[in-house]
């Protein structure tokens, strides 16, 4: 049998919690520290940019916390997201591993990002916000939160990353949909953004900048809070709701991965798939490998120095220990806009430091060619972050085929590419560069690493 094989969940199997790793833990991992005193935050320092909800839930140390029912009917909506056999792509490579997927292109906006974004929305609701100022890269999240905040009647202000802005303008299209405004940075609006021209006209912008724009936009204006797509642990939380649905598919499947694959960018999608497998092993369940696959051009995982760093460009964000290429490090302009961010999610970093994942990168042509090989045997074209998690799939089932080993490999196809269409057409015409970083760059990136006390 050749044929895609599907598991769908009973929307009664929908998760009624979110899994919060940092219970099963061996270790703690570090704290956050004010960038003035150089010591840990308490909530109160980020009141002024969160609902207290939120920073409850990034400062808790609680295995489960209870998914609000607000929430859970929103999710209905496209959860519990299918979980595919890839037996045709198995053929084409003609592999002895069986490759699962979980696809998260079945949201309202075609990616995981909902997954947090209505939470977000949720709680600012909640704590009485009308408007949130937030950036994105390749506009999945900035599209997601527009959506969210037509739910519950927020307004929605998204810094996008020039290069993407300018690369994807169906995305702006979309988020204006949803009634959001959407507004390339660097911009002329902030004195971030403003700074930034001023060194540099041309700038394409990197999450980094796009980041300081909405958080200097929310902690100068008291009526307006800020939200983030990715990186922080409540936001990694929200999304394990993919990966623990995955593990009741895979039980519907009769079978349990070896190997779970995910793209990483900020972390949340990879998070999302990967933390609930990784808690069950922590917990005395079965051993697997956990892979993260990450941009040659942005390499945060295999490249970057663990080390406190600030989350944003113009340092107004507080300092958290991370694999970081440098706060001011600008990426070349890929295509996977949604992977162009300087440092890795402080608890993803920290798994890795526990030798609890491993990671590898690959230039965006490789990735391209994986994700048209997976488009042309299971019919659905990703997007090009996720054709990095593609990638590796592949690559894990190519070893497989040379070592004779009939693994189960699990991958996160996080999102779908229809609003990607120009990196197709690029790859296809030859004009798709595998651009690398700049070393020079990059050291005087790392070389301005905050200095903080052991």
């Amino acid at each position: 049998m050749n044929d895609t094989v599907k598991y769908f969940l009973p929307e009664s199997e929908m998760p009624k919690n979110w899994y919060n790793i940092v219970a099963d833990l061996p270790q703690p991992p570090p704290p956050v520290l004010h960038p003035g005193t150089g010591q840990p935050i308490g909530p109160d320092d980020l009141a002024p940019l969160f609902p207290m909800d939120l920073i409850l839930q990034e400062v808790s140390a609680e295995r489960e916390i209870e998914i609000p029912e607000p929430v859970r009917e929103i999710y209905r909506q496209w959860r519990p997201s299918p979980l595919y056999r890839a037996r045709r792509l198995e053929q084409v490579l003609d592999t002895p591993a069986k490759i699962y997927y979980k696809y998260e292109g079945v949201s309202p906006t075609g990616s995981h990002k909902p997954n947090t974004a209505v939470p977000q929305a949720f709680y600012n609701k909640e704590a009485g916000v009308k408007r949130i100022a937030t950036e994105t890269g390749a506009g999945q999240w900035g599209s997601s939160l527009a959506f969210a905040g037509s739910i519950f009647g927020i307004a929605i202000d998204v810094f996008m990353v020039r290069v993407s802005f300018n690369q994807k303008p169906y995305r702006k299209a979309m988020m204006e949909s949803f009634g959001a405004s959407c507004i390339a940075s660097p911009s002329d609006t902030t004195q971030s953004g403003k700074a930034i021209l001023a060194e540099n006209p041309n700038s394409n912008g990197s999450l980094g900048i796009a980041i300081s724009e909405a958080v200097e936009v929310a902690a100068q204006n008291d009526d307006i809070k800020y939200a983030l797509g990715s990186v922080l642990n409540h936001v990694l939380m929200h999304q394990t709701i993919i990966g623990q649905e995955a593990i009741k598919q895979m039980e519907m499947a009769g079978d349990y991965p070896d190997v779970v694959v995910g793209c990483t960018g900020g972390g949340s999608n990879f998070a999302g798939i990967v933390f609930p497998f990784i808690g069950e092993m922590l917990r005395g369940g079965s051993k697997i490998r956990v892979v993260a696959v990450e941009p040659a051009a942005c390499p945060t995982l295999t490249r970057g120095k663990y080390a406190y760093d600030f989350g944003d460009t113009a340092h107004l964000t507080p300092l958290v220990k991370m694999h970081t290429l440098g706060s001011t490090f600008v990426p070349p302009g890929f295509h996977a806009g949604g992977l162009r961010y300087h440092g890795m999610a402080p608890m993803i970093s920290h798994l890795q430091e526990l030798d609890l994942l491993e990671a590898t990168a690959y230039h965006q042509n490789t990735c391209f060619e994986s994700g048209v090989t997976f488009g042309r045997s299971e019919g659905i074209l990703p997007a090009p972050e996720a054709n990095h998690a593609v990638k590796g799939a592949i690559e894990e089932a190519l070893r497989c085929k040379r070592e004779g080993k009939s693994e189960t490999i699990l991958f996160n196809l996080c999102g779908h590419g229809h609003f990607d269409m120009q990196a197709y057409t690029d790859y296809f015409s030859g004009n798709l560069e595998d651009r690398n970083y700049d070393e020079q760059e990059l050291a005087m990136a790392l070389a301005g690493l905050p200095s903080v006390a052991a």
